[in-house]
């Protein structure tokens, strides 16, 4: 069910205030486009910045605009399990059909700790729960050790693994099995990890690219290797360039110049990409065909 091209969805302002058009107009293009799954209020997605009654409004958005064509995994994650309930509570309430649920940040529980928030969110709702790891933002690595025991749990369906280490596929397929979702968390990632058993991307790139990365990953389904390592390719620019300042200023700003009338408006503390971010993304696009 969770597999393909997911983009981990903007969230479009217009002063300072979510922009529910363009936000609606983005999931039907990504939706005509071809992506698999739309991830809203994620990382990129600002959530962040969001507090709870608009954090809600676009999970509701996003799956009323999909109408069931494709799957919504919801951002869900907190540093409070009690939050993290709440909020996949909310999503589930809304239709959501799954919660993507990141390590706590800042506090760093240990791995036991790991452990007990996931099993009581396990415990307090049925929608399936993907885990989501990112050490470079939450400075908490789930082990592989630690995950094959939350996979055991019931509505444990998968991870988002941005963890860097390709390794770890092999390690989860073998701990966790192979019915267990994996995701990459890394769009630059994305080949090496299809290749090691994974089944898809949560992608910051296929906000801009979502032709171009859905036929990636179709290719690579279908056995087609030269079609997928041409695309990867023509995209492994743009991959670098989305993270050549603070994420989404990059994604935003691209999206500004392949989406006319698209405002690349951010939240505080994020700021405009610099000139140099700019003109990474600008040859990026060139080289992809996309500009």
């Amino acid at each position: 069910m969770f597999r393909g091209s997911i983009p981990a969805l903007v969230t479009p302002f217009r002063d300072d205030l979510i922009d529910e058009g363009a936000f609606c107009d983005l999931v039907e293009w990504q939706i005509a486009e071809g992506s698999h799954g739309l991830v809203p209020v994620g990382t990129t997605g600002e959530s962040a910045t969001l507090d709870a009654t608009e954090h809600y409004r676009v999970v509701e958005l996003c799956v009323r605009q999909a109408a069931g064509r494709v799957p919504v995994i919801a951002g869900c994650g907190s540093n409070s399990t009690v939050v993290a309930m709440q909020n996949i509570k909310a999503a589930e309430e809304r239709g959501a059909d799954a919660a993507l649920v990141v390590l706590p940040y800042y506090n760093r529980p240990s791995q036991e700790g790991l452990y007990a928030h996931f099993a009581a969110l396990s415990e307090s709702s049925s929608l399936p729960i993907i885990v989501y790891n990112v050490p470079g933002r939450t400075v908490t690595d789930i082990l592989p050790e630690t995950l094959a025991r939350v996979a055991k749990l019931p509505n444990i369906v998968g991870i988002k693994d941005a963890s860097g280490d390709l390794s770890r596929v092999s390690a989860h397929r073998r701990l966790c099995g192979p019915d267990f979702v994996q995701l990459s968390g890394n769009d630059d990632l994305s080949l090496g990890f299809l290749a090691m058993g994974g089944v898809g991307t949560i992608s910051v790139s296929a906000n801009v690219a979502p032709r171009l990365f859905a036929e990636f990953h179709e290719a690579w389904n279908s056995g087609d290797r030269d079609t997928a390592l041409a695309i990867e390719g023509r995209l492994a620019p743009l991959h670098k360039a989305l993270f050549s300042d603070a994420s989404p200023g990059p994604v935003k700003y691209a999206l500004s110049r392949v989406r006319p009338g698209f405002l690349p408006d951010l939240r505080l503390p994020l700021v405009p990409p610099s000139d140099a971010s700019r003109k990474a993304v600008d040859a990026a696009l060139d080289h992809a065909g996309l500009a």
